[in-house]
Order: structure tokens, then sequence, then C-alpha cells
């Protein structure tokens, strides 16, 4: 765990350190300790990943060494300062996703982490205090069937149960967990079928949007909706479209942003995509278009300005309209079923689809072929035979 010979690419680092001072390191999210010592150099993992505790952990460690060298009682071989195996057992499974959260919240945006926050609250509710160690494959089991008692969603305890197996992988790589009771977890969670939505017909794309353009309180949306519409973006992306991703001619608009409720991010699939617009919708964005548009201005606003709230918008205008026109409710997400759907039913290429909507092309069958002339079809084996009605 300790060795006296230090990486060759680190010595520019640990030169300008002070004699006799221990340096707390991270490197690649696990922490170390670095000092020269009698002309020697050192470097000691520790097996704990950077946190705002363990910090504090390493530190304490490092003053120690730093006084035992002040006072000549340094241990070269470095026994006394290695942590001993026995601390693992001190990690306590709230402990432990604590730490698996504060590595992932650098790198993901806050509505997902808040899904950590509740995973944690949950693990600390059923586990309490008790440590990673008493945690095996019966325990495990005793917590998917107590977030069952809560009456969450086969998908929502799915979706956490991957949370917790993906916390105890990230802890066996970190020397922090022997073993993964987690491991099948999420398997054992059936989420049932969950049928498409109906796609809107052409009848109906076409009621929607004159709806909204005669529409006394809601005619500012009919831009927006014919967009969602024309494009199959998800809602997101056009709520969070700006002028700078629109061409000049309005021919074309770049998709590699989306805006929910004020927090803007990538897409869903964290990938970008440009899209050549229909005539059509080029004369809708022209006609939208400043003279001289600012670059972060957005495309699609409320009627005061500010950006769009995708559940003002369907709670009010969107059920509105439908039921003023007397159309089966779906949600404004159907839009964008509803263009695959029927360029698929035009014969339009598969892959081509994927690459306008940003999806692959195995999810793009499974989830959004959800028309008539789309789906596979069953041979017509009985056609040359003889009518079936039964003679007397």
């Amino acid at each position: 765990m300790g060795t006296k010979q230090s990486d060759p690419s680190n010595l520019s680092c640990e030169s300008k350190s002070q004699k006799g001072t221990v340096n707390v390191i991270d490197q690649d999210g696990m922490l170390r300790l670095r000092w020269r010592y009698l002309e020697k150099r050192y470097v000691m993992t520790l097996g704990l990943p950077d946190s705002k505790v363990n910090h504090q952990v390493a530190q304490q460690k490092a003053t120690q060494i730093e006084l035992d060298m002040a006072s000549g009682n340094f241990d070269p071989s470095l026994e006394k300062y290695k942590p001993r195996a026995r601390k693992r057992a001190q990690n306590t499974v709230t402990e432990l996703f604590r730490q698996f959260t504060e590595r992932k919240a650098k790198a993901i945006h806050g509505r997902s982490l808040e899904k950590y926050q509740t995973t944690l609250k949950y693990l600390s509710e059923f586990f309490g205090s008790r440590v990673v160690e008493q945690v095996r494959q019966e325990e495990a089991d005793q917590f998917i069937d107590w977030l069952k008692g809560k009456n969450l969603s086969e998908l929502v305890i799915k979706e956490r149960l991957t949370l917790i197996k993906a916390a105890w992988e990230w802890g066996e790589k970190q020397k922090l967990v022997e073993s993964n009771p987690w491991s099948e977890a999420p398997k054992r969670v059936k989420v049932a079928p969950k049928q498409a939505p109906k796609p809107f017909t052409r009848e109906e794309i076409g009621a929607i949007i004159q709806g909204f353009r005669m529409d006394r309180y809601y005619h500012h949306y009919a831009d927006f909706v014919e967009f969602l519409f024309g494009t199959g973006c998800r809602t997101s992306e056009a709520i969070g479209l700006r002028w700078q991703h629109v061409s000049d001619d309005c021919a074309s608009v770049w998709i590699g942003e989306s805006l929910t409720r004020g927090e803007r991010k990538a897409t869903k699939t964290n990938r970008a995509r440009t899209i050549t617009v229909t005539p059509r919708l080029q004369s809708v964005l022209k006609a939208r278009r400043p003279a001289q548009p600012e670059p972060d201005q957005l495309v699609f606003t409320s009627p005061k300005g500010g950006s769009i709230d995708d559940h003002n918008f369907r709670n009010r205008a969107w059920v509105k309209i439908l039921m003023k026109l007397e159309i089966d409710y779906r949600k404004p997400y159907t839009t964008r079923h509803t263009l695959i759907s029927h360029a698929l039913d035009l014969g339009q290429s598969p892959v081509m689809i994927a690459q306008l909507t940003g999806h692959d092309v195995q999810t793009l069958y499974e989830n959004y072929a959800g028309s008539v002339n789309s789906r596979p079809r069953l041979p017509d084996l009985f056609s040359p035979l003889a009518d079936p009605t039964p003679h007397s």
C-alpha cells in the first residue's frame, strides 16, 4: 500500500513541497499522501475516495506523520500509518451511497440528482446505521419488498435499485466493499409493458394547429405547436431553441440543447443533430424571426416573453384546445411519436428518421412505430381458400 518510490511524473509537484510537510493529494478520485524525509520520497495510498469527511481523515494521518518526523519517531516501513483492513466495516450503507452521490454530482444535473437524494433517503430509512458488510442477498430482497410497500411503480423501484447497484459497483472498484448483493436486484423487478400512445391523425394535426391559431387565449402557442408536430423534436428541445441555433434563412435548425423549467442542458441522448425543415416550417420561422435577433434569444416564448413552462402549457393551453376540439387527450410529447409513426408509414428510412429525431434505430422501432402501417403484419394464409362460412 505504501512505497518509497514516487511516480516520476509527480516529482515536480513534490519538489515544491516544504521539507517535513505531508501533502494530501487526490489521484483518480482516491486520496494519497506524499512527502519527503531524509532525502527519500514517500507515497502512501489510503484506500479512501475523495470526499469532505475522508479528506479530514487523510489530513489527520498526514499530521501524525509530520509529528513523527519532527520528533524522530517516524516509521520508514510505513506500517504504523497504513489503514487497517477492519476500517472497511466502518462504512455504513448511507455513507457509501453518499460518497457515490458526491462523485456523481459533478457530472449530473439537478433533476437527475434528486433521484440519488431520494434513494439515499430510502436507504437511510431502511438500513439506518448498518454497515455495508451486513447487507447480503436476503437484506437486499427485504429492501425491495419494503420499497414495494411504499406504492412506488415498478419502473421507479427498478431505477432506485439500478442506482444502488451502481453505487456498490463503484464501492468494489474503490475497495470499499467486498461483494455486491445488488447485482441482480434490478432484474427481480419486472416492469409491465406499456402501450404506446396513439399517434394523432393528419386531420387531428391540422385541427389542433388551427385550433391554437384561432383561439383568443392560446394563439400565442400556435407556431410552437406546429414546430413540435413538424420536427418531432422533444418538447424541452423546442422550448430551449435559440436563434443562434437557426440558420439565417431559417431553412435548418441545430438541436443540441434542452430547457426544462429554467434548467438548460444537453439533449437526452447527449447528441446534437441538424434538421432541414420543410418550406412551411421555414416560413413559420421567418415570420417569427426578429430583424436582428440576439443569439441567446428564445425562438418560442411564453406570452410574457419568458421560457415556456411545459407543465403550464400542457395543463392550460394543450388540454383546453383538445377538449374544445373533442380530440382524445394525449400528452404534448405525442407530437414526437406522431411524426415518427407517419414518417415510417410513408416509407422513409428508419435510419434517416433516427438521425432526424436523435434515436437509435432499435429504440425508434420499439417505442415509436405505433401506427398500423408500420407494425409487423401476419401473413394471410387463408385468402386463397374457399369461403370460410360453414355450409348447412
